[in-house]
């Protein structure tokens, strides 16, 4: 197989001071792109783009926040050059069952999760247009297929940056610029590392391969939808689960 160079790109990775985010900037920065580490966090973005080194630099952004999104992008670009590959992975959950979910805990995780995607693409892609290439990728989650109890408002997150994908899809690709979505089972984070031990063994039994993901399982996906590998794809939901949703 044709290794991945993505030398002379520019990436743009939303929520990657940490977890698939990080491990999705570190895969794109091995395979020799430029890479905005986007945290809001301003700090911890600048400390990861240390440790990345040369081709890296740290922006801080509310991608809720339409003006701090420009800003970002902006600061992106004049740094390290136009931006070729973004990917919009920030997002957040508020959990807790319908009756119980205030306005305000659906308002937080649809701005953060889907209509910071909607601001970040509209910021890109104009420029991706004009020169007739590009590659948006957004990091949906299997919750957005299935739907899950306690989690409506991140469950229409997901679902809806899958239409969001589509729709972008449609839009562009007569002008070189592809927008795929990856959607991620059960990854090992912070959040999944405080399960208790039984809620995590009834949580292995619904995965056919018997572990969690790594955030390297899913930055191999967007590795790949990036690259030259995936020119001929577009508008497609690449389920990265271990086999939980079959």
């Amino acid at each position: 197989m044709t290794a991945i160079d993505l030398t002379g790109r520019t990436a743009f990775v939303t929520g990657s001071t940490r977890g698939i985010g990080l491990a999705v900037a570190q895969a794109l920065h091995r395979a020799g792109a430029r890479v905005a580490i986007v945290g809001r966090s301003e700090s911890r973005a600048q400390v990861v783009a240390v440790e990345l080194g040369e081709r890296a630099v740290g922006v801080a952004c509310d991608v809720a926040d339409a003006a701090q999104v420009e800003a970002a992008i902006a600061a992106a670009e004049a740094a390290l050059g136009p931006i070729d590959i973004l990917v919009n992975n920030a997002g957040l959950t508020r959990d807790n069952l319908m009756l119980r979910l205030s306005e305000e805990d659906w308002d937080v995780v649809l701005d953060a999760n889907l209509k910071g995607a909607f601001f970040t693409t509209r910021a890109v892609i104009k420029g991706m247009m004009k020169r007739r290439s590009g590659r948006i990728i957004n990091i949906s989650s299997v919750v957005g297929l299935t739907g899950n109890k306690g989690q409506a408002n991140y469950a229409a997150s997901k679902a809806g940056l899958i239409g969001l994908t589509k729709s972008v899809a449609k839009e562009y690709a007569s002008r070189g610029v592809l927008a795929n979505c990856v959607a991620p089972g059960f990854i090992e984070t912070d959040m999944t590392a405080a399960l208790p031990s039984e809620a995590r063994t009834a949580l292995l039994e619904q995965i056919a391969l018997g572990r969690l993901g790594r955030p390297e399982d899913i930055a191999a996906a967007v590795l790949f939808l990036a690259s030259d590998l995936a020119a001929y794809i577009t508008g497609q939901v690449l389920v990265v689960d271990g086999g939980m949703v079959i």
